[in-house]
């Protein structure tokens, strides 16, 4: 990240940029490019599925998201809600014209990289 940039500005665009280019990209390569660029190294991602740790089982990790959701997109729902080294995004996840997944990502930032990062999920068609 650029150092002219404030830290609450790196924490959007980490939040944001992770969102489209790690768990919304379905191509492998490009998805792991983000993750190397947007993650530490000893990475932790937590979701309903369970603990991730490190860069590889977090691309793991979206690529069974993908292969269970076929088509599914990500839109962001709200701004991003930043506290210090941290922030929340609200998000939805679905096909279009197709009632969405909702939740929200939480990340904990350490040297302008993504270290830990809770994922809730507040709404759940019942056709998932």
């Amino acid at each position: 990240m650029k150092a002219d940039v404030g830290p609450d500005r790196v924490i959007e665009t980490l939040i944001k940029r992770n969102l489209h280019e790690v768990f919304g990209e379905r191509d492998a390569e490009k998805r792991r490019e983000a993750i190397a660029q947007l993650w530490t190294e000893d990475c932790v991602f937590i979701d309903h599925s369970g603990k991730s740790h490190g860069r590889d089982e977090l691309d793991r990790a979206v690529a069974v998201l993908h292969q269970r959701l076929p088509g599914y997109v990500f839109s962001e729902l709200r701004p991003v809600d930043l506290l210090h080294e941290s922030g929340r995004l609200a998000w939805s996840y679905g096909r279009p014209g197709q009632e969405p997944v909702k939740g929200v990502d939480v990340v904990l930032a350490r040297d302008g990289r993504i270290s830990l990062m809770l994922t809730f999920l507040d709404e759940v068609p019942a056709k998932l």
